[in-house]
């Protein structure tokens, strides 16, 4: 490794951890979890009141979501910030598909509970797809939430995890088969083992994240949570406001800021997939390519163009 990294470069294994600790907790908590619509919001309970230490359980993973994308966050600004995607662009392809599943997992488990602002949350997303014919039926079992869905999304939120692991293990090798990039945006060939050296502020790290952990669980709770979601869920009265976990309210913002609502779905997508253009940053002739050579001619950004609107 670099010989100059600082402790911004620990992000990546507080994140990899994170991602461990939530897979560990969401095996024990799978053991007594019913997916079923009618009892999944007292299965949640059960789990808190009569499970051993299922209180641990169940908060150190509903708040360990939030570690999870605060790592995810700081990581991705530290990668863009210092140009990473310069110095390794598989590395940023596979962490961007990370992103990607970690989004569909959380959204996927903050379903789970069967709160109220679970399931008008899933409602508002689920919604969002009816510009795609029979896609809402297809994904969800039926013309609106119920029975089939929260099964479906309690096995997608179960199995997608192990699926993570491998983007995680590519990740990692990408990462180590060129080493890490470094403050200066450049390679340097000043450098140190990551045994001891790196490894031991990692594991320094490790200690302060855990006791940040220990903090959330047992003075915390679910103070990150919104009220509304420890409500059973009811079909018949909406919250106020509809609003997601603190980690969604960018896309939240986006969907609210466009009155049209396939507008602010493609909105929404277009700014997380815009992450997959750093790539390209390599040359900034792949952007005069594309706008003003006759081979990438205006045609293409006809058809590009006439097929947002039609969406919209």
């Amino acid at each position: 490794c670099p010989l100059i990294i600082n402790y911004f470069w620990n992000l990546g294994f507080l994140l990899g951890v994170a991602i461990l600790l939530q897979i560990i907790s969401g095996i024990f908590l799978a053991l007594h979890y019913t997916s079923d619509i009618n009892s999944a919001y007292f299965s949640i309970f059960f789990i808190i009141r009569e499970v051993y230490y299922g209180w641990c359980l169940r908060y150190f993973h509903s708040n360990g979501s939030s570690f999870v994308f605060l790592f995810v966050f700081l990581h991705l600004g530290r990668a863009m910030f210092y140009g990473s995607y310069f110095y390794n662009p598989n590395t940023w392809f596979s962490g961007i598909i990370i992103v990607f599943f970690l989004m569909g997992i959380a959204f996927m488990g903050y379903v789970l509970p069967l709160g109220q602002m679970s399931l008008w949350g899933v409602t508002v997303i689920t919604n969002l797809l009816s510009a795609f014919p029979s896609l809402v039926e297809w994904l969800c079992g039926g013309y609106c939430i119920h029975n089939p869905t929260f099964k479906r999304f309690f096995v997608f939120h179960f199995l997608l995890p192990f699926l993570l692991c491998g983007f995680l293990l590519y990740h990692i090798f990408s990462l180590h088969f060129l080493s890490s990039n470094n403050p200066l945006r450049n390679s340097t060939n000043n450098k140190i083992a990551f045994f001891p050296f790196i490894i031991s502020k990692d594991l320094y790290g490790k200690m302060l994240i855990l006791y940040l952990y220990f903090l959330q669980v047992h003075f915390g709770f679910s103070s990150l949570s919104h009220p509304d979601n420890a409500l059973e869920a009811c079909a018949l009265l909406t919250p106020l406001h509809i609003v997601p976990e603190w980690y969604f309210l960018c896309q939240y913002a986006m969907l609210k800021a466009v009155p049209n609502k396939n507008a602010g779905f493609i909105i929404l997508f277009t700014s997380i997939f815009v992450l997959f253009y750093f790539m390209r940053s390599l040359s900034v002739s792949f952007y005069f390519i594309i706008f003003f050579t006759s081979r990438f001619n205006g045609f293409y950004l006809c058809f590009w163009f006439l097929l947002f609107f039609s969406f919209i």
